[in-house]
């Protein structure tokens, strides 16, 4: 366990490959240590100590008496937990590191898992445990504690450049990235077949001058599999293919192990296909592999930002008009109901009429299904169902860019980055013993990816346009032009065919019975009724239900109202 508190030893503690840019930080670092070369940045530089850092890391030390100071890399691809007991402030890597046999569960973050399918920093499951959030300190001085951003984003969204000159600085930058990230000829990478994997995949051929050692994951169901965009891209960079195909048995093994492996109840369902994908690589003498996380969230890959485009247009019509015309005569009467094909007007003016970010939660999995139907009411009266939204709202309107898409990238580089891709990775290459790097976040990428024309991000309604237009003769066609998928897993699908799953899926979720937080007749009515019926839709509960369970089994923790 690594472990620090104010007052006790060993007053430190540091990790990742995070450096110094500095030449008087790198001097010390070398001559002297790491932590001496952060205790002198702090001291010229105080709480903003690590924007003379870059990569990943987290640092957590006494750089005087009385004080301890916490950070943590910008997307907190290193991870630190902190708890305020008996006046110390105590630190470690991992939430579960921190809660004694005596401390509770918290409700509001069973809630976020439910809501979320994960827990968003700064809240951990543990009451008083509190993760420290991407690119943020915490100062702990005179028994105070303060938490605060180091890092501000800035999107300079007026720069113009010239697109040659961007394509030519970006190529350099994503060679340089990935080759920072290598680690001899032991590190491979993940392969999708998606554009961020491949063009990794290509990247390593190019720095090493060797074929990249790529892996796969494969699925045995209809409208799940990609493995043929895989080998597009492998045999296009000419890379030593290795695929796996994942089956039900793999699951049934795994869950309790990977559910286990977390300091908290973690439900992302490609965790379990990247687990298998990392195990392969480990197996073949790999020691480190890179994967592409990042490109989406950067350069405005993701089909929501082209579908919150469309609704922004209703937006610029004059409000009088929204909302003294539009608003009450297709959402407020029953005129829709009689006018034919006016469905499709009424549904888009419902949404566009939502503000962001609230708009992008209006498909919540457990709000649409309603919370009294499926959450008993004595959880209900424990939690505060609108928190979700206040956390949300309270990221969006952090970030300082003007623009829809530039908005939408920064609410993404918490949410889907730090609070859930990149614990996935991180969780499942931890599991199978494996370093990872990810040199679509590197610091040059990022600081570019700020000063990139919105415009150059979504064009009109085409994702990622300038990634993809400054490799479109890099990366094979069917790549440049294929839909976003990733390591999807036909969890539901299986549950409803194989009897192993789906009695593992059965016991877990009786296991939740106890806690009276899901109702039981709504369990009941999940697992004989609704997953059959559609086991894509509902499957993805079943597995968030079933994840959480197994997380209080392997823990050995209950909450019982």
């Amino acid at each position: 366990m690594s472990l620090i508190s104010y007052g006790l030893a060993p007053p430190l503690l540091i990790s990742g490959d995070g450096c110094f840019v500095d030449a008087r930080f790198i001097e010390i670092s070398e001559s002297v240590s790491m932590i001496a070369a952060w205790s002198e940045a702090y001291r010229q530089h105080g709480t903003s100590a690590p924007k003379v850092a870059i990569g990943r890391f987290a640092v957590a030390f006494n750089p005087e008496p009385g004080v301890t100071y916490l950070a943590v890399d910008r997307f907190a691809t290193s991870s630190l937990c902190y708890r305020v007991k008996d006046g110390l402030l105590l630190v470690a890597e991992r939430a579960d590191e921190l809660a004694d046999p005596g401390c509770e569960l918290d409700s509001q973050a069973l809630y976020d898992y439910l809501y979320f399918h994960m827990i968003p920093a700064p809240r951990t499951v543990y009451k008083d445990v509190f993760r420290l959030p991407a690119g943020h300190y915490a100062l702990f001085k005179n028994g105070q504690l303060t938490v605060a951003p180091w890092w501000n984003p800035h999107f300079s969204e007026m720069r113009r450049a010239p697109l040659g000159e961007l394509k030519a600085e970006f190529r350099q930058i994503l060679l340089d990235a990935v080759r920072d990230q290598l680690d001899g000829d032991t590190t491979g990478c993940f392969l999708s077949g998606g554009t961020d994997s491949s063009t990794v995949a290509g990247l390593l051929r190019e720095v090493t001058g060797q074929p990249a050692k790529a892996f796969s994951i494969g699925f045995e169901a209809a409208g799940y599999d990609e493995m043929e965009y895989a080998r597009i891209a492998a045999r296009h960079f000419g890379a030593v293919h290795h695929e796996y195909y994942v089956t039900p048995d793999d699951l049934v093994r795994s869950i309790p192990d990977v559910a286990a492996s977390y300091d908290q109840p973690f439900g992302n369902s490609s965790v379990v296909p990247a687990f298998y994908c990392a195990k392969a690589a480990r197996e073949a003498g790999l020691t480190r592999i890179l994967a592409g996380d990042g490109g989406d969230e950067l350069f405005g890959g993701n089909t929501r930002y082209a579908k919150q485009r469309v609704f922004g247009v209703y937006e610029q019509i004059p409000g009088l008009l929204r909302r003294g015309l539009l608003e009450p005569l297709l959402v407020g009467s029953a005129l829709p109901g009689k006018i034919p094909g006016i469905k499709k007007a009424v549904s888009y003016v419902e949404q566009a009429s939502v503000p962001m970010p609230d708009r992008m939660q209006m498909y919540n999995l457990l709000t649409r299904l309603g919370l009294s139907e499926v959450l008993t009411p004595e959880f209900l009266a424990l939690v505060d169902p609108q928190d979700t939204l206040r956390q949300q709202r309270e990221t969006y309107r952090a970030g300082d860019g003007q623009a829809l898409v530039n908005r939408m990238l920064w609410y993404d580089w918490k949410y889907t980055l730090a609070d859930n891709d990149l614990p996935k990775v991180l969780g499942a290459t931890s599991l199978a013993g494996l370093e990872v790097g990810f040199p679509l976040l590197d610091d040059r990428l990022v600081d570019f990816s700020l000063r990139l024309d919105p415009e150059l991000k979504l064009k009109g309604l085409t994702l990622r346009w300038f990634f993809k237009e400054a490799l479109k003769d890099f990366l094979p066609p069917e790549i440049i032009t294929k839909k976003k998928h990733g390591f999807g897993l036909p969890f539901g699908v299986w549950a409803v065919e194989h009897a192993g799953l789906r009695k593992l899926a059965v016991d877990s979720l009786d296991y939740l019975r106890e806690s009276r937080i899901v109702r039981a007749d709504f369990l009941d009515k999940l697992l004989k009724e609704y997953l059959p019926q559609h086991p894509g839709y509902y499957g993805e509960l079943v597995w968030i239900l079933m994840m959480l369970s197994q997380w209080l089994l392997a823990s050995k923790r209950r909450f019982a109202l």
